[in-house]
């Protein structure tokens, strides 16, 4: 009687000598790296699949002393997190990209780090590189981590550096649009509710709405802060009319903070689109969730969370991918303007 011996496990070695590419060809296949022609992709994962190549992460982790974990870093508290359909789309994208990488995303909600908690983490080689997302001006702990490791930002950094690298969407661009929008349509009587000044989105939209007013020849009737928060909207909306301010139109910095201006426009009987035109920010699930439909600029947030991913992979990779992507927003109309 015989013993089949099983076979040993194919090498990466053994996949690039079968696909005749080189090893690093190989491994930039199996870590889902665009850099490859589609000649050596189609004949590495047909190396794969006839040598049933599993890549043996532990020992790559070994020799490269690479953890093959990123971190994924937001300074908000729970309660924004999982209430907030911007993380999710971001979050998908992200994990979308890692999916077709060897590497595993660690999650870190910290609305700030006073034992250094998180610093500690990251600096202990926990993780090998790390996408920070929705910071703000006074989350200083993020710049010592970045001291640490490969960082990505999900926007503009609030103390932005000329060796940062990150992902925006064009916000102020697409607040001007929205502006125009409602003065195009013949709306002088213009309130914002507004993101943090803390935050660089914030900031940005602001400066479109001002400069949409400003090419106009016209000024706010108002600008309340709303914290991108539903709450936050709420708050605002109720502030504005309370000042007294006689306002045709309004253009809220994010979807969230839209619904929570609907809910009291209604409960103050005044009527979307009729009495005000509102524009919101995200076009998120709750822009089609409300009544009436929001009128809102869409920002790719999926794809900005995909594109993060990228230049992190790139970058631990030892690539060289740009310092700055900004992504274009477009308006989407629907009833509420």
């Amino acid at each position: 009687m015989t013993i089949d011996t099983p076979r040993a496990t194919a090498t990466i070695e053994e996949v690039a000598a079968a696909a005749g590419v080189s090893r690093s060809t190989v491994s930039r296949v199996v870590n889902g790296s665009t850099a490859v022609s589609p000649a050596a992709l189609t004949a590495v994962q047909r190396a794969i699949a006839e040598l049933n190549y599993v890549p043996n992460r532990a020992a790559r982790s070994l020799a490269s002393r690479a953890t093959m974990a990123i971190a994924l870093v937001v300074p908000e508290d729970t309660t924004r997190f999982f209430g907030d359909p911007f993380f999710a789309a971001v979050v998908s994208g992200i994990n979308a990209r890692l999916s077709r990488s060897d590497y595993v995303l660690n999650l870190i909600i910290a609305s700030d780090d006073p034992r250094d908690k998180t610093t500690a983490y990251v600096q202990s080689g926990a993780v090998d590189g790390a996408i920070v997302v929705s910071h703000h001006t006074s989350d200083t702990f993020i710049d010592r981590i970045a001291t640490s490791v490969p960082v990505v930002y999900g926007g503009r950094p609030s103390r932005a550096r000329e060796n940062d690298y990150y992902v925006d969407v064009d916000n102020t661009a697409g607040a001007y649009l929205a502006t125009k929008y409602l003065i195009d349509k013949g709306f002088r009587r213009i309130a914002h509710v507004s993101g943090p000044v803390s935050m660089p989105a914030g900031i940005d939209r602001l400066a479109g709405f001002h400069a949409a007013l400003s090419d106009a020849g016209m000024v706010p009737v108002a600008v309340e802060d709303g914290n991108f928060t539903a709450d936050g909207g709420s708050a605002a909306m109720a502030r504005i009319l309370q000042s007294g301010a006689s306002f045709d139109a309004l253009f809220v910095g994010s979807d969230l903070m839209a619904r929570g201006a609907l809910a009291v426009l209604g409960r103050a009987g005044i009527r979307v689109p009729e009495d005000v035109a509102i524009i919101g920010f995200d076009d998120s699930p709750v822009a089609t969730a409300v009544q009436p439909n929001l009128t809102t600029v869409r920002q790719p947030s999926h794809q900005q969370g995909q594109q993060m991913a990228e230049v992190l992979l790139t970058l631990l990779a030892g690539g060289a991918p740009e310092h700055v992507t900004v992504l274009d927003t477009e308006l989407v109309v629907r009833d509420s303007a």
